[in-house]
């Protein structure tokens, strides 16, 4: 049973799916003006691994993730390096993608465009015109908050609170203040499409409502994003989508937490956000992916260097374990029961933190504690060159559990520069020649081999069954 934190009902509740056993999915993505930061790519990892686990619980998930590839940024960003809006949504939707592929966040079922939406889109503000809940205005079009009573019931927030912080921008037309865009008239000089109102381009929340509905029907399972899109995006979705069709929008809605620097969130607006190119230059995508699993989903998660490197070391600690399944093999066999690792224990406890409102840090902890405990086992094992059979296939077990566990979480386990097959190799091919060295008794030779790696952050350890490494 798969429990998570609805941010409508502000509740920890049973996950039920609308249809068997098939997840129907949405998650926010990005508007394409810039390169990712890690505010991106944390939605993108932590809901990349809120379906892996619908996965590995049987579940079919279909996934939608959009681009909005037409804005007023893109448009700016466009002006500002002289190429059409076009070409500024093309290069930075590659980018993004460049970056996905990096942190081994899987390919959505479904990844659409709101520019080759603009039929559907149209469909959508013409309806809900046809039923009374927009208005258009001088070329634009704009919902009517005041004709859909329901709306706040995301945000918790009343119409009257919002009344008094909000101001119409100039050139606007609106007859209430909280009424909201679905379509912009283009000015002289933009990018637009015709429409029977104007040309012009959709209002940034009328897209989401209506590619969400192509894909994935009137009334989802999860609708995912950000803490920053609860409002006005995910409410303004609520109030044009079920305006529109009489139904429940989204069954489950679930959000993450900001990244922070400085106790700020991280923003492009701030101008205090890293991009996720420029930590993947001196980190590992699973280093990253570990940092941003490292924290409750939910709650904000502090970045800085300091944790990305403790992250490094920790992601050290699962890989040192995952390396011990060779010298295992070989160790020799004693007859009883010994003290064999209660595996079935940890993977327990991992699947329970997973299935609680997909804790990451629970389960990561708990994959921790096994490596701790068969780590013991493990040295004393190899100190004395025998192993009981129950304790070898505790071992042998805990390796499976660590291993799958991590890649269920999206890790893929290729080293801090994703070649870790060759640099394996390598390491050993180094031991062997040490080995041969130290036989013909060419001692300093030896000693120079495994100074040298020591410098490179790789340990040896000379035990009865051979030479292990380890990274430090």
């Amino acid at each position: 049973m798969i429990k998570l934190t609805d941010t409508l009902t502000e509740k920890k509740v049973e996950f039920k799916p609308l249809e068997g056993k098939a997840v129907k999915m949405y998650v926010c993505g990005p508007t394409v003006y810039d390169h990712a930061h890690i505010g991106h790519a944390r939605s993108a990892v932590v809901f990349d691994v809120i379906r892996r686990w619908f996965e590995y619980r049987g579940y079919k998930v279909i996934f939608v993730r959009n681009y909005t590839d037409i804005d007023d940024k893109i448009i700016k960003r466009a002006k500002e390096e002289g190429i059409p809006w076009y070409e500024v949504a093309e290069k930075y939707i590659a980018s993004y993608e460049e970056d996905m592929k990096a942190l081994n966040v899987k390919e959505p079922t479904y990844k659409p465009r709101v520019s080759e939406h603009i039929r559907e889109i149209i469909e959508m503000i013409d309806g809900l015109i046809e039923k009374g809940y927009a208005y258009e205005s001088e070329g634009d079009v704009y919902f009517s908050v005041e004709k859909f009573p329901e709306y706040g019931k995301l945000s918790k927030r009343k119409t009257e609170e919002l009344l008094a912080g909000v101001r119409i921008e100039p050139g606007e037309k609106k007859r209430n203040p909280l009424d909201f865009a679905l379509w912009k008239k283009s000015k002289e000089g933009e990018p637009g499409w015709e429409s029977p109102w104007s040309y012009g381009r959709p209002g940034w929340h009328i897209e989401c409502s209506a590619m969400s509905m192509k894909y994935l029907g009137e009334t989802m399972d999860i609708h995912g994003g950000g803490l920053d899109l609860i409002f006005p995006h995910h409410e303004n979705e609520i109030a044009q989508s079920e305006a529109y069709t009489g139904k429940t929008f989204a069954r489950y809605w679930v959000h993450n937490g900001f990244v922070m620097v400085n106790r700020e969130k991280m923003s492009k607006s701030l101008g205090n956000f890293f991009t996720v190119k420029e930590i993947l230059e001196k980190f590992s995508p699973d280093v990253l992916r570990l940092f941003l699993l490292s924290t409750h989903y939910r709650s904000p998660i502090d970045f800085s260097i300091e944790r990305l490197e403790e992250a490094k070391r920790s992601f050290e600690r699962l890989t040192n374990f995952l390396r011990i399944r060779e010298v295992i093999e070989g160790l020799e066999i004693l007859e009883g029961e010994g003290s064999p690792v209660n595996v079935g224990a940890f993977r327990k406890e991992f699947e329970e933190a997973m299935d609680d409102d997909f804790n990451t840090a629970r389960a990561l902890g708990a994959l921790f504690e096994l490596i701790r405990e068969a780590n013991l086992l493990k040295d004393r094992a190899l100190k004395e060159g025998k192993i009981t059979k129950a304790e070898k296939f505790s071992l042998l077990e805990a390796l499976d559990l660590v291993e799958g566990a991590l890649k269920t979480l999206g890790f893929r386990l290729e080293g801090e520069r994703g070649e870790k097959g060759i640099e394996d190799e390598l390491i050993k091919l180094l031991i062997e020649v040490r080995g041969e060295l130290r036989k013909k008794k060419e001692f300093a030779l030896a000693d120079l081999i495994r100074d040298r790696l020591k410098e490179l952050g790789i340990a040896l350890e000379d035990l009865p069954t051979g030479t292990v490494y380890k990274r430090i």
